[in-house]
């Protein structure tokens, strides 16, 4: 929406991705509204890595998969910005989207570090077996920034498929 501003209260930054549960957002738009604070949404891509840092702008990246071409990465872009704008354009919060790269809870914590975020919100892994062991390979960003950070993390749940009793669970 607007450009990152340093006057005002801490922003709160909220790591997003593309089909994500939609309760990360409405929770990190709900306290940005409450807080009266910008939410910077931050998506943080795991096939590209860090070259250059530059707080003022995205992070200067190469990507690990050299065929990936930009018309991959404008259409994640532009899901995302309509997932953010339907969560937190009815709220009226002021928002922004930084693409960044390398590893999610690195890059996370950087970020907020840099913009001197008063919290990072994250969202517990989706349920389902390649979650799962993709956490199990690279870890969990929530439990990685909870003992590597100086500032606050809420850790938002994904409500659970609901289960549903049949006879045979009886």
């Amino acid at each position: 929406m607007s450009a990152e501003s340093t006057s005002g209260p801490p922003p709160l930054v909220a790591g997003v991705l593309p089909g994500q549960s939609p309760e990360v957002l409405q929770a990190a738009g709900a306290l940005a509204k409450t807080l009266a604070t910008r939410l910077i949404c931050a998506y943080v891509d795991e096939a590209s890595y860090l070259v250059e840092w530059d707080p003022a702008r995205s992070a200067h990246r190469l990507s690990l998969h050299p065929e990936t071409d930009n018309a991959e990465i404008r259409a994640v872009t532009q899901e995302l910005r309509n997932s953010i704008a339907s969560a937190c354009g009815p709220l009226g919060i002021d928002w922004t989207l930084r693409l960044l790269a390398g590893d999610p809870a690195r890059a996370l914590g950087r970020l907020a570090g840099e913009v001197g975020a008063a919290m990072i919100i994250v969202g517990t892994p989706e349920p389902g077996l390649g979650h799962r062991i993709s956490a199990a390979l690279n870890g969990s960003v929530a439990a990685w920034l909870s003992h590597h950070q100086d500032r606050p993390i809420l850790i938002v749940p994904v409500r659970a498929a609901v289960h549903h009793r049949t006879k045979h669970d009886a």
